[in-house]
């Protein structure tokens, strides 16, 4: 009895507030979460592992000294993954960051092939962005995969120290030149000879995460991973 009313009551909540896919607004159907199933099943997947070489490896090539990286999905322009993530930034829609963290996770963890990590660390917002939004993007998603992976997770352990403009437009070189003191490490000492999995919401020319990791290399005995919810596919 209790079981059916509570699916009533379900179904009369979404007539009135009723639950859109994120991807292309279309009415969501019970069973259906976040997305709707045709959304679901035209996202672009990269199917990029931790033991194969990949375009996110890379990126990183000649630049910094990490250990593998990877991706879970394309970022297209005016695509569902640009959809899914303007949501989760600016719609406070954290529960998108949970939903890309448990399918990324859960894929990792069975055959991704990605050794045992003892960190997952997000990049982080400066304090007055973090304030203005009310959570990192990054965060949920983290958290999600530190879960499948038996990994702790540590959402302050770089500290942004300046509240700098996006610059995704600049070049790589350039924004390396405005930003080599934008993150500071806020305990070395716990992560002394630990293997981290850094992440990030999209990966565009790596720059970001080129910092960030360099920062993370400071502490002695560092090993660095990195993955995204979503990456700029290569021209």
């Amino acid at each position: 009895m209790y079981t059916k009313l509570s699916k009533i009551l379900k179904d009369i909540n979404s007539v009135l507030l009723p639950h859109v896919c994120f991807g292309c607004n279309a009415h969501l159907y019970r069973g259906e979460h976040h997305l709707c199933t045709v959304c679901r099943n035209q996202l672009p997947l990269t199917d990029y592992s931790f033991n194969v070489e990949n375009a996110v490896d890379r990126i990183f090539y000649g630049r910094i000294n990490i250990k593998k990286a990877n991706s879970f999905l394309f970022f297209i322009e005016n695509g569902i993954v640009k959809n899914l993530i303007h949501h989760l930034k600016y719609k406070n829609q954290e529960k998108i960051g949970v939903f890309l963290g448990d399918w990324h996770g859960q894929i990792i963890a069975e055959n991704n092939y990605l050794e045992p990590i003892d960190f997952v660390v997000p990049v982080p917002l400066h304090r007055k962005k973090l304030r203005k939004r009310g959570y990192n993007q990054v965060s949920a998603f983290g958290r999600r995969l530190s879960y499948h992976l038996n990994a702790g997770f540590i959402e302050d352990a770089l500290i942004k120290t300046s509240n700098t403009k996006t610059q995704t437009k600049k070049s790589r070189i350039a924004r390396w030149q405005n930003n080599k003191s934008l993150y500071v490490v806020r305990n070395p000492a716990q992560l002394e000879n630990r293997k981290i999995l850094l992440v990030d919401d999209v990966i565009t020319t790596g720059a970001t995460m080129e910092i960030c990791a360099k920062t993370l290399l400071e502490v002695p005995g560092v090993t660095i991973y990195i993955t995204s919810m979503a990456v700029v596919p290569l021209t």
